[in-house]
């Protein structure tokens, strides 16, 4: 099942089931498709989230901006 991606903002910080999702990480949850992985990030974050990617679109080669790296949902 592939992949999505969303990536926070300074002032995007959420806590999930005791989780902290911020600036510092990257959420990552399966899928079926990209459309739904839009309406699952809305669905779990709301508007306050910087860029949500498939698995095609995320560019693995960032995740040094993301000292928290992944976080699975």
């Amino acid at each position: 099942m592939p992949k999505h991606y969303v990536t926070f903002g300074q002032v995007h910080t959420h806590r999930i089931n005791g989780v902290t999702f911020d600036a510092d990480c990257v959420a990552r949850f399966e899928v079926e498709s990209t459309q739904q992985g839009h309406e699952r990030a809305f669905e779990m974050f709301g508007p306050k989230f910087c860029f949500e990617y498939s698995e095609e679109e995320f560019l693995h080669e960032a995740m040094h901006f993301y000292p928290r790296g992944f976080i699975d949902l």
